[in-house]
């Protein structure tokens, strides 16, 4: 090559030409690639170390120039031919894409990509003909310039003057049709409705009521309107014992003092931990009954309040477990296990502080903090006091209707994110579900009206989905997952949850799928911080915001698409540190009382832009932004707890190290993955579908096979509900220090059996194809 380019360049007289060099540089982020022209002359040094772009040609010696003339001809002739065929077939090429994306079918391939591994700001943009392309940081400056407040006051005004959006009542089926309309009128390329006829359990005729029976008489002591769903019907009489949140630990603190519990009337505050795992650990301990208030020094202004609430201790109808809620569907006469079979009622503070002047036994322990005078934990040994709970509840069977949006992906529409916020509420439900449900239509809005009129093509779909019954326990949610359990996990990559996102302004809690916390921290960086006149929601956190992340509840939509499904999930919002927002769940959650939150719409705005952010960011990119390699530190983690426990394990004549090996195998695949995907072609789009299929794969993985969905139905060895989970070992191995005569050691071998075996599953689905797995540890 050196010299036939000599030899050319003495055909024309002088020094060699300067040429026109391509360099195709892909950027790490992700986002886009570029192709850079550069004019290069030949005594510039350029290229990669060791490999120089081009080099200096000598000059050949005067004798030989007629000797090898010749040859030098056909040698020129030759490259430049070479140079035209190569040169034709790129421009052919490159020719066909920028059709592609100039037809509007929409099959671009040369569009933006990403990778999560480098900074938004270090992004390069390709090049290409055709129309402009939306590259990532103009979306998320087009998205934050659409975001309205207004519109946002707007949708929440919606609630402003309605008592209740009980599920399936009018009210709620009215707002079902305005949120269907508004889909419409956006212009979404589908809206539906999804149908499901639930048993639901209703305040009866009357209201429940609390008595004192004391000397053979009947005080009434409170008639709340107010309900807990899901109570044993009927009247139960017993002791009244306080157990401070209802916890597990308190429990144990008041047994370890001696204190029965069999046949008494618990008593707790709200708070911690849900409804329903508090009457579980009531029912656990023997009692007959629970009642619940809201504690003044947690809920201010909360006096004469009962709140409503329910306490099955699951999602979902729970008299269908397992199955979806369908008209048409026939099932067994089965009932959850969460079910509470014990009577459970709410009251307000302001009775509880008449109850306790009536308890002639020990003061509540300091540590408490009680905000009710005179708190006492139970009645003295000589008192013949009790409490009477008198349960109305009924059940009905009723209609429920979710509704659904969906904006069609140009590549991979059967990929999709999805976007929800409940819509139902026993009272008014500004805060509940007012909130996300104006911010659900207002990104429904935005998001359609960018692809629309901005010319944004999302890659894979989003659809927005607003939820009935979500106050009965995510029922809306849980019965559309169980009705497609055999498709979601294999199409829906994400959920966002949108309920409650705004209950104050000086804090923000966060629960999420680790596959998504880097995404969160990014989208977090590129928000402002609408409470300050600087800063990013990212400086609100802080650096450490990770170790601030709260495990997913029974409570939140959230969880069932995570421990049931096996599909990553975010739920965000914001609130006031150390302090409930007080009206949650009852009567006065009106728009007046949520306007009392400082720069309210701001806030929502904040909360729509960091929804909208992640959508947008997971639909726009070759690649999924899921952090696959975060479980690999999760699984470190927990292998770090059990490690002090190795020797107590090994004198039980069983090992751990095949956990440890299980966890090895799980990291080698995620380094696998890592390569494959750096050495694949990213505009290849068989095997770009393929890669992000390992990717949206890894949560369902975490789902341990090896249960029954029916009588298991929360599987997820990190967030699930059970003793399969890595939590659940990790106590019985805490309890071989403790209290070792109350282990047992066939279960134990069991759990590792199936943490070990789930992980190794999940490391093996990982890799890919089934020739490339081993099963060997």
């Amino acid at each position: 090559m050196d010299h036939a380019r000599a030899a050319i360049s003495n055909l024309f007289g002088g020094e060699p030409m300067s040429y026109t060099r391509f360099s195709i540089a892909r950027q790490t982020d992700g986002d886009n690639s570029h192709v850079e022209m550069k004019l290069a002359a030949d005594d510039e040094e350029g290229g990669e170390i060791g490999r120089p772009e081009h080099l200096h040609a000598n000059m050949p010696p005067p004798w030989r120039r007629g000797k090898n003339r010749c040859f030098l001809v056909i040698a020129a002739v030759l490259l430049l031919l070479i140079g035209f065929l190569i040169g034709y077939l790129s421009y052919g090429g490159r020719m066909q894409k920028a059709s592609r994306c100039l037809d509007g079918s929409g099959k671009c391939e040369m569009t933006p990509t990403t990778s999560y591994l480098v900074d938004d700001d270090e992004t390069e943009e390709e090049e290409v003909p055709g129309p402009p392309v939306l590259y990532w940081p103009e979306l998320r400056t087009l998205l934050s310039d659409k975001l309205s407040a207004r519109r946002l006051e707007d949708n929440l005004r919606q609630r402003a003057s309605k008592y209740s959006f009980e599920a399936g009542q009018s009210e709620d089926e009215s707002i079902a049709s305005y949120i269907h309309d508004q889909f419409t009128s956006f212009l979404l390329d589908e809206v539906w409705n999804d149908e499901h006829y639930i048993k639901l359990q209703v305040k009866g005729s009357s209201n429940n009521k609390v008595s004192i029976l004391e000397n053979g008489e009947e005080e009434e002591l409170e008639s709340p309107d107010a309900y807990v769903a899901y109570s044993k019907s009927g009247s139960v009489v017993g002791k009244p014992v306080h157990v401070n949140y209802g916890l597990k630990a308190d429990f144990q603190k008041l047994q370890k003092q001696g204190v029965s519990l069999n046949e008494t009337i618990i008593i707790f505050r709200a708070g911690k931990i849900t409804l329903a795992e508090k009457v579980a650990n009531a029912k656990e301990a023997g009692a007959v009954g629970a009642l619940m208030y809201l504690d003044p020094s947690d809920y201010k202004m909360t006096d004469a309040l009962a709140p409503f609430g329910h306490a099955h201790l699951g999602t979902g109808d729970p008299f269908t477990p397992g199955f979806p809620s369908f008209n048409h569907t026939q099932f067994p006469p089965v009932e959850s296990s969460g079910l509470p079979r014990i009577a459970v009622q709410t009251i307000s503070s302001k009775a509880v502080g008449k109850l306790f002047r009536k308890m002639d036994g020990e003061n509540c322990l300091l540590e408490w903090n009680s905000g009710v005078l005179g708190c006492k934990v139970m009645l003295s040994s000589t008192s013949n006091m009790t409490v009477k709970l008198s349960v109305n509840n009924v059940m009905v069977d009723r209609k429920i209707l979710n509704i659904f949006g969906a904006i069609k992906g140009f590549e991979e529409p059967d990929r999709y994110v999805v976007i929800g916020a409940q819509r139902d509420s026993w009272g008014p439900g500004a805060a509940k579900a007012g909130v996300g449900t104006a911010i659900l239509l207002e990104l429904a809005y935005v998001i359609s009206d960018m692809v629309k009129h901005d010319g944004y093509k999302p890659r894979r779909s989003i659809i927005f989905a607003s939820w009935s019954a979500g106050e009965y326990g995510a029922v809306g949610a849980t019965e559309w997952l169980e009705g497609y359990s055999a498709t979601l996990h294999a199409k829906a990559f994400t959920y966002i949850n949108l309920d409650a996102a705004v209950l104050g302004f000086n804090h923000m809690k966060i629960s999420a799928s680790p596959l998504l916390y880097t995404l969160l921290e990014r989208t977090m960086k590129g928000v402002k911080d609408p409470t300050k006149d600087s800063g990013s929601l990212y400086d609100r956190v802080g650096s450490d915001w990770v170790k601030t992340v709260v495990p997913l509840g029974l409570d939140n939509a959230a969880f069932p698409f995570l421990a049931y499904s096996g599909i990553p999930v975010v739920s965000f919002g914001f609130c006031n540190k150390e302090e409930e927002y007080s009206f949650l769940g009852t009567t006065e959650d009106t728009v007046e009382n949520l306007k009392s939150t400082d720069k309210l719409y701001a806030l929502m705005r904040a909360a729509a832009e960091v929804a909208g952010q992640i959508a947008l960011r997971l639909t726009h990119d070759h690649e999924l932004f899921l952090d696959f390699e975060r479980y690999s530190e999760e699984l470190l983690a927990f292998q770090e707890k059990f490690l002090p426990y190795y020797r107590d394990v090994k004198a039980l004549g069983l090992t751990l190290n095949w956990l440890f090996f299980a966890r090895g195998d799980f990291q080698r695949a995620t380094d696998a993955l890592r390569r494959d995907i750096a050495n694949s072609d990213r505009e290849n789009r068989v095997v770009r579908r393929a890669l992000n299929d390992r990717i949206m794969k890894v949560e369902y993985d975490f789902l341990s096979p090896y249960l029954s969905p029916k009588d298991t139905p929360f599987r997820h060895i990190f967030f699930g509900k059970g003793s399969h989970t890595l939590q659940s070992l990790l106590e019985n191995l805490q309890l071989l220090r403790t209290s070792k005569d109350s282990v047992n050691v066939n279960m134990l071998k069991e759990q590792l059996a199936l943490v070990t075996w789930t992980i190794k599953g999940a490391a093996n689905a990982l890799v890919g194809d089934i020739w490339d797995t081993d099963n060997e540890f």
